[in-house]
This record gives structure tokens, C-alpha cells and sequence, in this order.
């Protein structure tokens, strides 16, 4: 699920991760039931400012930002163990709830997840011996 920071808690809310670089202004920790803070899958403080939430930007910024995520396979991977073992619940600063890091990093776990349910090839080689004759 995406909710901002500032939304109230709620019970199907499972793990909530907060997925900003910085501190969102004005929300005190205290009071922000944050069960982790995950700066690593952030944007870029580069990519964050030349972005600055301009829907005209969106699908460029979703682009560079599904780049440098690629570079965060560890960070990604404590992400998806996360969503594996219950609701996860994507925290953001924004005002827009259509066009923030937390919608496409919401994309890539999800596509990342539907792959690993993916069928994969069996695990020995098929057999032959039937097209061999018997000794």
C-alpha cells in the first residue's frame, strides 16, 4: 500500500517504510509510526530536486529513478523480504499521491515479486535414455 507520512495508522497497515531521503518537514518522529526508515531506495537528492513532483517530469523521473534503484540490490532486497512476509505499507512525504518514488518503487516490487512466481524451468535435464538402445 502508498499512504503519506502524515496519514493515520491503520490496522491492515503492516509494516510501515518510510521511503524518503530526508525527514519529511514538520512530521515528528514520535508521532509518525515509522517501523523503518529506508533512505537507501530513495531517489537521489540530484534526481529528487530536478524532478521537484512536476507531472510533466513523471515519465522521465520514473525512468532515472527505476535506474538508480538497480543500483540498490541489497536495500531492494530487504524491501521485497519485507512485502514477503506480510503488508508493507510505502511511506512518502509529497502532497501528490500520483506522482512521488513511492508509486514506482510500488511498480518494481510488484513486478519483481510477479517474477519470482514465475515457473521456472525443471530442475534436472530431461532424460534421453528412451532414444538410446539397451544393453
Amino acid at each position: 500500500m502508498l499512504k503519506r507520512v502524515r496519514d493515520p495508522v491503520e490496522e491492515g497497515d503492516g509494516t510501515r517504510v518510510l521511503v524518503d531521503r530526508v525527514w519529511p518537514r514538520g512530521v515528528r518522529k514520535a508521532d509518525a509510526a515509522v517501523d523503518r526508515w529506508l533512505k537507501e531506495v530513495a531517489p537521489s537528492t540530484e534526481l529528487r530536486k530536478w524532478f521537484g513532483h512536476d507531472p510533466e517530469r513523471w515519465a522521465e523521473f520514473r525512468r532515472r529513478y527505476r535506474r538508480e534503484l538497480a543500483d540498490v540490490p541489497e536495500a531492494l532486497r530487504e524491501l521485497m523480504a519485507l512485502c514477503r512476509r506480510g503488508p508493507v505499507t510505502l511511506l512518502f512525504g509529497a502532497r501528490d499521491r500520483e506522482h512521488n518514488q513511492a508509486v514506482v518503487l510500488r511498480e518494481v516490487l510488484r513486478e519483481e515479486l510477479a517474477a519470482e512466481d514465475e515457473p521456472r524451468e525443471p530442475a534436472s535435464p530431461v532424460c534421453y535414455a528412451d532414444q538410446f538402445p539397451q544393453r
